[in-house]
């Protein structure tokens, strides 16, 4: 009786860990097949976050020229979710470390926008638009400089304020 008992409790437990094995192999099939789509996925390369930096740029300026405070506002944070993108999804480019530097003029601008001040924008404008191009320098993209925009990027947007209806 112990004898079956025994054997009917081997039976049990091996079974239990056959089980055990399958649904493990399971589970490491759908983590193999997951972790491959995720491979697939695109992911913005750091051009892309950098020529949306510069449209949103040069926005920046034609709002702040026009003294378009909210448009200046949502631009000036568009670069900065932009510049947090970078740190998040390029950790492994060198350059993600740098893209900070850009903070003090960001944080200028940000205040010049706070108070309406059209002529402390246009100097905190300037000091992003230095820092932007230090930047490139210091990542050995020197080449690629940028500027204070002297014609609008879209003929479709309006810079000058609007009323709100």
């Amino acid at each position: 009786m112990k004898k079956n008992i025994f054997i009917f409790c081997m039976a049990v437990l091996a079974a239990s860990c056959n089980q055990q094995t399958n649904s493990s192999q399971q589970l490491q099939l759908q983590v193999d097949s997951l972790k491959l789509q995720v491979s697939k996925t695109y992911k913005p390369g750091l051009g892309e976050f950098m020529s949306s930096i510069q449209v949103h740029h040069a926005k920046l300026w034609f709002a702040g020229n026009a003294q378009n405070w909210e448009l200046a506002d949502f631009e000036v944070h568009e670069i900065m979710e932009s510049l947090d993108d970078i740190q998040q999804y390029e950790t492994e480019r060198p350059e993600a470390k740098n893209v900070m530097m850009l903070q003090p003029a960001l944080d200028s601008i940000n205040d010049a926008i706070k108070q309406k001040n059209l002529l402390q924008f246009k100097n905190g404008f300037a000091l992003l638009t230095n820092t932007c191009n230090n930047c490139h320098k210091a990542v050995h993209y020197g080449f690629n400089m940028v500027k204070i925009p002297d014609a609008p990027p879209f003929s479709n947007q309006v810079f000058k304020m609007q009323e709100h209806k």
